[in-house]
């Protein structure tokens, strides 16, 4: 058996997140391919690291002052180190990145260091293979997503893998440049991962115990949807329900392979099931329930 795992930001967003993550990993060997997104927010004042990213570049490709900003980024990564207690360290990698940052070299390079540096720190936590997304996941030069060379790419390099990491968000195109998914495009290179593998089930782990019947912002502890299909969750997706990035779906459902969204912070609820059909009695009539404001469809049927 085999699992691809994800972890969202906020799962990675400090040191003993990451710790839970490893306890979470280490407890189950069939999670063989780990995803991670860049650290985000440890409390509410917090900043994530991709909007510090953001910020960084902005200012160094432009000549503005911005090693202060950059220091606080290294200050972030060092601590997630510290409380780790690896024997690691990244100044080459920051070296490499300012001299990018400065010569300007994108903002989708900017962005995706994040993902990059958190993939390093988590191989090495974890005594997994390092392996850049920048040389598996391809896109072309439009920057539009090449699925079939990357899924080639992928099982070829993955089949003597026994263990990897594999930093989420990011790939490359053909003349080397990185090149990013929308946000929250980590969600999507696990799917890609769990297809090229043909994984048995792809557990995207988040800070929510799975997919909820509605908005927990409006509606007080709502219950968790136990199984939900592909066609209910694109829907809500698509009426602003976000836990999964929506092109997270595509190349999991082509393999039929099931989607679990499970809790960081509660490893021990069973989360959501994403599957695409289910055939039983459902335990409500109504799935979930979705909004979004200034919003209305139009459904055209023919006979």
């Amino acid at each position: 058996m085999k699992k691809v795992v994800k972890f969202g930001g906020s799962s990675l967003a400090s040191a003993r997140q990451f710790k839970k993550v490893g306890d979470i990993i280490r407890a189950d060997k069939t999670r063989r391919f780990v995803i991670p997104s860049a650290p985000g927010k440890r409390n509410s004042k917090d900043t994530k690291v991709t909007d510090m990213l953001y910020e960084c570049y902005a200012a160094a490709s432009t000549g503005a002052s911005y090693k202060k900003i950059l220091d606080a980024i290294k200050a972030r990564y060092q601590e997630i180190i510290d409380g780790l207690e690896l024997n690691l360290n990244l100044d080459h990698e920051f070296a490499t990145i300012e001299e990018n940052f400065v010569k300007g070299i994108g903002k989708d390079y900017a962005a995706s260091r994040g993902e990059y540096l958190n993939g390093i720190v988590m191989a090495n936590y974890l005594g997994y293979e390092f392996i850049d997304a920048a040389e598996v996941i391809f896109f072309d030069e439009h920057g539009n997503f090449e699925a079939e060379l990357t899924n080639q790419e992928l099982s070829e390099r993955l089949e003597h893998v026994e263990r990897a990491v594999i930093p989420g968000f990011y790939g490359s195109k053909h003349d080397g440049s990185i090149k990013t998914f929308s946000r929250g495009g980590s969600d999507v290179t696990g799917s890609i991962v769990a297809r090229a593998i043909h994984a048995d089930l792809y557990e995207n782990w988040t800070d929510v115990s799975g997919f909820l019947v509605t908005d927990p912002r409006i509606v007080e502890n709502p219950e968790v949807i136990e199984t939900i299909t592909y066609k209910e969750l694109r829907e809500l997706a698509y009426m602003g329900a976000g836990v999964l990035h929506e092109d997270a779906i595509f190349p999991v459902r082509k393999e039929g392979i099931p989607i679990n969204i499970r809790n960081t912070n509660r490893p021990e609820d069973k989360g959501t099931l994403i599957v695409e059909s289910t055939c039983r009695k459902p335990r409500y009539t109504i799935t979930g329930i979705a909004g979004r404001k200034g919003f209305c469809a139009i459904n055209i049927e023919k006979a």
